[in-house]
């Protein structure tokens, strides 16, 4: 490709890649191939006299013609001259029609996940009024994963032939939760497999989301984006359903009638199924409205997590107590360290791998030499519970998942110092961040289909 020798240029030309790659609809090659004609445009229009800034603006606006993305990148950037050259009176965001149907698919999608959580009362398994027993745990992703699979086919046009293969692992899934004979309802693998059958079922969900180019260059860390604002929509709908809940109580108490029937049997599990759908939706369709809320959340959320395992190992240092290994414990340490990696993939998500490093580089390293020390002291206490007391599920599970975060975390803080020393390049770290994800699902539908046998489904 052309390079240029003005610095601005290059600048913005690096902006618009960073934007164009966190297009779900567009991955290496295609990003490459934009970048190139964009660089042709300017190498003419440079090469006819006008100056740097002038040749972009033009370039990008030719682009425009090409290709609609460019509209997109003015709208995003609103506050430059790009928006006034690019965006055309005629260019029409999405046809009425297409956003139309897209809100039945959604709607009755959602309705249809709502739905499936009451079904299985009709065989036998009725939701009860208090806490719903472990075969719903079990089954939780398997109502809606399957729905949110359909919808990324739909949203993809993706052929639905070669997507039938993605019914696979749900249908394995459903198998492996319901037809092993767990001893109690409440045994040790019955939660395990609560607990891990979803991180299982959720590559089935990007490999649709992705459209079937897993490994196109951009395509697993826009799942992964995608991923981090779902949670936080879901988040933001979960206080909003806490809110309707508070006041459905408040009046129908008032009236001295009780709604728990209601409630806890339709509102509250039809509701979380059916925003796993409506939340989606809501990613989809404000996507270049949220492009901000990565770098956002990362540079909060850094450093605090920073300080909290920074201040964790000084305490456990200066008081010397151990980490006791209990379940619940060894489930806090998981999700701390896991929220830890996903914030790395987060920032990373939301910078240009072109660009140098800076001080926020230097705090993500720090907090994952954190996490790394403390992820080291776990695996020391599971490792002298298990050398103490034997093997059990949970030790086992909790053993493997300290070593693969261990493994990933061990090589991100290499990764990351030699890029703070300018030794070495960002998208290296991001590549591996990318490639390292299937591991976690891999390791997940392991426990799932494996630990019941072998730990005699206790």
């Amino acid at each position: 490709m052309t390079t240029f020798a003005d610095r601005p240029v290059e600048e913005q030309i690096a902006q618009w890649r960073a934007y164009v790659r966190r297009r779900h609809a567009l991955h290496g090659p295609d990003v490459e191939e934009l970048e190139g004609h964009l660089r042709d445009q300017l190498a003419a229009l440079t090469e006819a006299g006008l100056a740097g800034d002038e040749a972009f603006l033009v370039a990008v606006k030719r682009m425009g013609s090409l290709d609609a993305l460019s509209r997109e990148f003015a709208r995003a950037h609103s506050e430059r001259l790009w928006k006034q050259l690019v965006m055309a009176p005629d260019a029409a965001d999405e046809a009425p029609n297409t956003a139309h149907a897209e809100r039945l698919v959604v709607l009755s999608l959602a309705v249809a996940a709502a739905l499936a959580v009451k079904v299985p009362a009709l065989f036998g398994h009725p939701l009860p009024d208090q806490e719903p027993p472990p075969f719903y745990g079990r089954n939780a992703s398997l109502f809606v994963f399957p729905l949110l699979t359909m919808y990324f086919v739909w949203k993809r046009s993706s052929d639905v032939a070669s997507s039938l293969w993605l019914a696979v692992p749900f249908a394995a899934g459903a198998v492996f939760a319901n037809v092993y004979p767990f001893r109690t309802p409440r045994s040790d693998t019955s939660l395990l497999t609560i607990l891990h059958l979803p991180i299982a079922l959720w590559l089935a969900v990007g490999v649709a989301y992705v459209r079937n180019r897993w490994f196109a260059d951009g395509g697993r860390m826009n799942f992964v984006r995608f991923s981090g604002e779902l949670a936080i929509y879901y988040v933001l709908i979960a206080l909003g359903g806490g809110v309707l809940t508070g006041f459905t109580f408040m009046m129908f108490r008032a009236i001295d009638m009780n709604p728990d029937w209601f409630v806890l049997g339709w509102l509250i599990p039809c509701g979380a199924a059916g925003a796993v759908i409506i939340g989606s939706w809501l990613v989809e369709a404000k996507q270049s409205v949220i492009e901000n809320m990565a770098p956002v959340l990362t540079r909060l959320f850094t450093p605090l997590f920073t300080v909290l395992l920074l201040v964790f190992l000084a305490t456990m240092a200066w008081t010397g107590s151990p980490i006791d290994v209990k379940r619940e414990v060894l489930i806090g340490f998981d999700l701390l360290l896991a929220v830890v990696v996903g914030l790395v993939l987060y920032a990373a998500s939301a910078r240009d791998p072109q660009a140098p490093s800076d001080f926020f580089d230097a705090l993500q390293l720090l907090l994952v030499a954190s996490a790394l020390v403390v992820d080291g002291v776990a695996l020391a206490a599971i490792a002298a519970r298990i050398s103490e007391f034997g093997f059990t599920p949970n030790r086992v599970a909790a053993l493997g998942e300290n070593l693969i975060l261990l493994v990933n975390l061990a090589w991100t803080a290499w990764l990351y110092a030699r890029f703070v020393r300018d030794r070495g390049s960002f998208a290296v770290l991001e590549r591996w961040q990318i490639a390292y994800l299937p591991v976690y699902s891999v390791w997940a539908a392991l426990v799932v289909v494996m630990f019941p046998p072998v730990f005699g489904y206790r």
